[in-house]
């Protein structure tokens, strides 16, 4: 099996190998630790509405990943959840636009739970009868998602950003859309997405990475690779419509902001991301004088965040929280960029904005849960597991004034949750 290993300037290394399947396999040892975490993923998400597996194109029902993802947990015998239950170990799984993750974490019996883990993510178990049960679940899970505040003011403002790009739908789909999943068709995108080729493992915590390899080697199933393309209408730069409302029984108004982008490349780079971040620290992180301002004026609260939402064919810079007057929070943001591009980047923010970043970098390294969801990422878009911490020592005010200067924060959604209207 063919391994990498790196090290950084903070002590910690990992171990990256690949299996002859195409399968690949991240592993950071804390010996130290007493507990430890596993994810077995693949590269599937639901935006994979529209693809070709070895020339054969297909379009499938949106929410279908994430069906699957339900669907993989049963045998005809038993099914995993209650495997993990004997062993004591915690397990879950998620599915969001470009990944979906089996996981388990456990302080005891890693090895017993390990074999769970692979066991049951290359064993699938689909029949009508199982398919058309899961089908009344899940529409229960869309229809409770969908009374959700804090689910619809996202995906409302991804509706109204989005014109083709299916990152404006719903990770679990719609009620029509659930009833075309068939289990011929889960079958299909299973064998598709579920090659060795495209999936990963990541593992952090007290283990030994010998013996994970080796039961790793025995374990996984090498299928012929299948060759993957992903196809997505053309998307607009433009968002599809500037403000979008709905009413809900909230104590005050909730928002989220976006700012669309467009690149000529359907990935950002590592580089990009971390740049991207510390230019959304310096607008209107804690430190910053915006933040300072529209606290003080009472516009936000401690639910307000940031985030860099990016991926295969999509990217925005998004704010969202609660306010008493989102529209003012929106201007503000805007007032911002523009004040910034007149100004340039303040130096001194600039360094202790800085230091800050890259003092959290170091502290993900103390969750053996943090670790491995940074691996995910690096399987996910092809980085390396201390890329950040390189990239954030070597930023330059510069970069992320060049970087400051692609956002038009007129190309913006902005969507508000208000409460319902008194009679």
């Amino acid at each position: 099996m063919k391994r990498e290993f790196f090290e950084s300037e903070i002590g910690e290394s990992c171990v990256k190998a690949v299996h002859p399947s195409g399968l690949k396999i991240y592993i950071l040892e804390k010996p130290q630790y007493n507990s430890a975490y596993a994810v077995f993923g693949t590269k599937y998400g639901s935006i994979d509405t529209c693809f070709s597996a070895n020339g054969e194109k297909l379009t499938v029902p949106e929410g279908i990943a994430h069906f699957l993802e339900h669907k993989l947990f049963e045998s005809e015998e038993q099914d995993a959840f209650t495997r993990f239950a004997a062993t004591g170990a915690y397990a879950n799984a998620f599915t969001s636009f470009d990944r979906t993750c089996y996981l388990f974490s456990c302080a005891d019996e890693f090895y017993e739970n390990l074999d769970i883990l692979l066991d049951f993510v290359q064993s699938p178990y689909f029949t009508e009868k199982t398919v058309e049960k899961e089908q009344g679940i899940i529409g229960q899970e869309i229809r409770m998602y969908d009374d959700s505040p804090s689910w619809r003011v996202m995906f409302n403002m991804l509706m109204a950003m989005y014109h083709n790009h299916p990152v404006r739908i719903d990770i679990a789909g719609t009620v029509d859309s659930i009833a075309k999943i068939d289990y011929k068709l889960l079958y299909k995108c299973y064998n598709t997405f579920y090659n060795p080729a495209n999936m990963f493992i990541c593992i952090a915590g007290n283990v030994d990475t010998e013996k994970v390899l080796a039961i790793i080697e025995a374990a996984v199933k090498t299928d012929e690779p299948v060759e993957i393309t992903r196809y997505s209408e053309d998307e607009p730069a433009e968002v599809v419509k500037p403000y979008v409302e709905q009413r809900f029984a909230v104590a005050q108004p909730m928002f989220c902001f976006g700012i669309k982008e467009s690149f000529p490349t359907p990935e950002r780079s590592i580089k990009e991301k971390v740049c991207t971040s510390m230019l959304i620290e310096l607008l209107v992180g804690d430190a910053s004088p915006l933040y300072e301002r529209l606290v003080n004026e009472g516009l936000i609260n401690d639910e307000f965040s940031t985030e860099y939402f990016n991926g295969y064919g999509y990217s925005a810079i998004v704010f969202e929280g609660e306010s008493s007057d989102p529209k003012r929070v929106a201007e503000e943001i805007k007032a911002e960029i523009s004040r910034l591009k007149e100004d340039g980047v303040d130096k001194k923010l600039f360094s202790a904005v800085r230091r800050g970043m890259y003092g959290a970098a170091i502290k993900q390294f103390n969750s053996v849960e943090n670790i491995a969801m940074q691996m995910i990422d690096c399987a996910v878009t092809g980085c390396e597991l201390f890329d950040e911490l390189k990239y954030l020592k070597a930023l330059t005010a510069e970069d992320v004034y060049r970087r400051l200067l692609q956002l038009d924060p007129e190309n913006s959604t902005l969507s508000v949750i208000n409460p319902l209207e008194v009679l």
